[in-house]
């Protein structure tokens, strides 16, 4: 890939701390979008709520990752921490992709996040694997998707090339859902989420990392990117498939009744949502995944971890 300056924002964040030293090591520069003064070089400050980003601080720039979002699974979701979720994703999409499109010359591509709740609280289960065809549906979720892939249309109306990153269950050893489960699974206490049978659709971090790599320099793919694993599983296999990883039992099980008492609208929306998705326009275009299958990734994920 031929080296280019490449902003990124979110680079604190699991997937921007693994994807920011990927792209210095190929050889890009790249420079981080942060909502506090800098403090080292590389470091250009932005406000997405108060929408201010200064155009000469991105002049050169070739392309940029919009990763920044507040977490969905962080807080209960209450009206004030609805609002959070939607603005942390709206106005700064919204702000990066009215800046870039302001800027002559203007970059190439523009990857921005998104995620599989595009899809609603039941894709797949019964048809089988969705691709990026899929209508949106229904819920909280697949509404802020919605509107959260739309706000990026300045920038594609200025014709730079948009890839909405839509992001499954991202599987890295220190952090994101993973790490939450692996003391519980350690002391053989692991178990299904309700039934055990929604879908889980999911990536490991090595993978979405290179996929936004690869995202990068593919010049003919714009639209929706499916950035899960060719593969996706039950949550009753995923269950096995990482208390086999540990070599310890998971004979409990969380009933749908307690994780609503717990999590509220997000134990149906996240949790128990079934999404059995399949990356279509990724591997059309050539992309090749280095974990395929839920038990060989996990056994790499936990090796990297000890």
């Amino acid at each position: 890939m031929v080296a280019m300056r490449i902003v990124v924002t979110g680079a604190s964040g699991l997937i921007g701390s693994a994807l920011v030293p990927a792209l210095r090591a190929d050889g890009h520069e790249v420079n981080v979008l942060v909502r506090r003064p800098p403090r080292a070089g590389g470091e250009i400050a932005w406000d997405p709520a108060a929408g201010r980003l200064d155009p000469a601080a991105l002049a050169g720039v070739d392309a940029a990752v919009h990763l920044a979002g507040a977490g969905v699974g962080d807080h209960r979701w209450t009206a004030s921490y609805r609002r959070t979720l939607r603005d942390s994703r709206i106005a700064g999409t919204e702000l990066l992709a009215r800046t870039l499109a302001g800027l002559d010359p203007r970059p190439r591509v523009l990857l921005s996040g998104s995620a599989i709740g595009w899809y609603g609280i039941d894709a797949g289960a019964a048809t089988g694997p969705l691709d990026e065809s899929a209508p949106a549906g229904d819920g909280f979720l697949a509404r802020l998707v919605e509107d959260w892939e739309a706000a990026a249309q300045p920038a594609r109306e200025a014709g730079i090339r948009v890839c909405t990153l839509r992001t499954g269950i991202v599987l890295a050893p220190d952090g994101g859902v993973l790490a939450r489960q692996l003391p519980l699974f350690r002391l053989g206490l692991g178990g299904r989420l309700g039934s055990g049978r929604q879908w889980l659709s999911w990536i490991a971090l090595p993978d979405h990392v290179g996929a936004v790599r690869f995202l990068l320099a593919t010049q003919p793919v714009s639209g929706p990117v499916n950035l899960v694993a060719p593969e996706p599983v039950t949550n009753a296999r995923f269950t096995s498939a990482l208390a086999g990883a540990l070599h310890r039992p998971a004979f409990a099980a969380v009933p749908r009744a307690a994780l609503r008492l717990a999590l509220g609208e997000f134990a149906d929306e996240g949790v128990l949502a079934s999404q059995r998705l399949a990356p279509t326009v990724l591997t059309t275009a050539g992309f090749r995944f280095a974990h395929n299958d839920i038990d060989g990734a996990l056994r790499s994920i936990l090796t990297s971890r000890s």
